[in-house]
C-alpha cells in the first residue's frame, strides 16, 4: 500500500535494499573506501556487496574512483566514491527574519545558496517564498529530488504527519509545513527542528562524522543541543529529545521568563547576557566589544554565561558519555571571553575522570543550518 503523505517524486526515488543503503552510507559518511573494507564493515559477501554497489552505479550515485594500495603487502583496491555530479537536494533554514536556502550534492557539498529577508512571517506567504527560491534553483539544477527545511521550535509526527507543533520565532503553531511545500514543490519535503538537523549534518558529513554518539550544543539567540545515541539522531516522544536549555544553574538566579530561576536560558542566549549588562540600546556585538574592553559588567556577564555553558556540557558527559560534543553557534564569543569559566564549571559538574574533555568548537555559518536542512532531504529519500 503506498503512503499517502508521499508525493509521486518521492515514489519514483529509486528503492535502495539495506545492503545498498548500507554503502551509501559509509561511502557517503567516510569517503572513498575499496569493496572489501565495505563488505567487512557491513558484515555481507562480496557477492553481495558487488550486487549492492552495481546498483547504485547504475542509479548514478557512485562510481568507480582512483587506484590505491591499501597495506604494504596487499594488492591494490579500486576505490567506490560518491558520486557529485548527479542528485541535487534543497535545504532551507528559517529565522524569524530571514531565509537561508541551499542547494547540495548528494554529497552534502554546497553548489549553490541565496539568503533573503523573509516577507512575512505568515504561513502562505512563507510557502511561496520558499517555492519561489525553489523555482530559481530549479532553472539551473533540473535534478532537485527533495527538500529539507529546518527551523527553532518543536517538531513531531501527529497522526503520520510532520507537524511544526510550535515555532517561537515564527509564532506558529500546528503547521504542516512539509506537507503544504510538498503539494507546491512537487517534491518530497521533510521539516525539523534546526538543532536535531545539524546534528544530523555533523553526524553524517561534519565533525561527529561516524561517531556512534554525539552531542551538538549551539548557542545564540537560544540553546540548543542535538544527540546521536547508537549512531541514530534521537527524536524523542514529542519531538523535544535534548532539550537542556532549561538546566537549573543556579536555584538563585535571575528568572528565564517561563517559570525557572537560575536555568542555563537565564545566563547564556544572547539576549540574557545584553539584558544582564544592563547598558541602554545594547546589542549582542557591543556586549562583546565591551567584555574585550574590560568592562566589568560585560565580563560578569559572559563569565555568568559561561558558567552557564560548562554546566550544561558537564551534564552531556555525565549522562550521555558521548565521543564528540560539536559547540557551534553565533554566540561562541562566550567561549574566548570565558574559558576559564567554562573550563571551571565543566570539571564541577561531570564526574572525576583523567579523560580530556571531548569538545570540539566549530565556526558558525547561516548556511551551514541550511545545509544541514539538505542533509535531512538526503536522510529521508534514503530512508535514514
Amino acid at each position: 500500500m503506498s503512503d499517502p503523505n508521499v508525493t509521486p517524486s518521492a515514489r519514483d526515488w529509486p528503492y535502495l535494499a539495506d545492503a545498498e543503503r548500507g554503502a551509501l552510507r559509509e561511502l557517503l559518511i567516510h569517503g572513498p573506501l575499496p569493496r572489501a573494507e565495505i563488505a567487512r564493515r557491513l558484515g555481507v559477501s562480496r557477492a553481495s556487496l558487488t550486487r549492492a554497489t552495481r546498483v547504485l552505479m547504475e542509479q548514478s550515485m557512485i562510481t568507480e574512483g582512483e587506484v590505491a594500495l591499501r597495506a604494504a603487502m596487499g594488492r591494490p583496491s579500486e576505490m567506490l566514491v560518491v558520486r557529485h555530479d548527479t542528485h541535487h537536494f534543497l535545504g532551507v533554514k528559517l529565522t524569524g527574519d530571514a531565509v537561508f536556502a541551499v542547494v547540495t550534492d548528494l554529497g552534502a557539498q554546497i553548489v549553490a545558496s541565496v539568503e533573503e529577508p523573509l516577507v512575512s512571517t505568515s504561513v502562505s506567504d512563507t510557502v511561496d517564498q520558499i517555492a519561489a527560491i525553489h523555482a530559481r534553483f530549479a532553472e539551473r539544477f533540473d535534478d532537485i529530488h527533495a527538500a529539507g527545511v529546518c527551523l527553532a521550535g518543536d517538531l513531531a509526527r501527529v497522526d503520520g504527519r510532520q507537524i511544526v507543533v510550535v515555532s517561537f520565532f515564527l509564532q506558529w503553531r500546528d503547521v504542516p509545513l512539509a506537507e503544504l511545500l510538498s503539494e507546491r514543490l512537487g517534491i518530497p519535503v521533510t521539516a525539523d527542528n534546526d538543532v536535531r538537523a545539524l546534528t544530523a549534518a555533523e553526524h553524517w558529513f561534519g565533525a561527529g562524522a561516524g561517531c556512534d554518539s554525539l552531542a551538538v550544543v549551539t548557542v545564540g539567540a537560544g540553546i540548543g543541543s542535538g544527540l546521536v545515541v547508537d549512531g541514530a539522531v534521537v527524536t524523542g516522544h514529542h519531538g523535544r529529545a535534548g532539550r537542556l536549555d532549561h538546566l537549573i544553574v543556579d536555584s538563585n538566579g535571575p528568572s528565564c521568563g517561563l517559570g525557572h530561576r537560575g536555568c542555563a536560558s537565564a545566563y547564556l542566549p544572547s539576549e540574557s547576557i545584553v539584558e544582564a549588562i544592563g547598558v541602554p540600546d545594547l546589542d549582542y556585538a557591543g556586549a562583546v566589544e565591551l567584555a574585550r574592553a574590560g568592562h566589568e559588567g560585560a565580563q560578569r556577564a559572559f563569565d555568568d554565561a559561561g558558567r552557564a555553558l560548562g554546566v550544561l556540557i558537564g551534564t552531556i558527559l555525565n549522562g550521555l558519555d558521548p565521543e564528540k560534543i560539536v559547540l557551534t553557534g553565533e554566540g561562541l564569543a562566550v567561549v574566548e571571553l570565558a574559558g576559564d569559566s567554562i573550563d571551571r564549571s565543566i570539571e564541577a559538574v561531570r564526574l572525576p575522570s583523567e579523560q580530556p574533555v571531548p569538545l570540539d568548537v566549530q565556526p558558525f555559518e547561516f548556511t551551514e543550518w541550511a545545509r544541514a536542512g539538505a542533509v535531512v532531504a538526503i536522510r529521508s529519500v534514503l530512508h535514514f
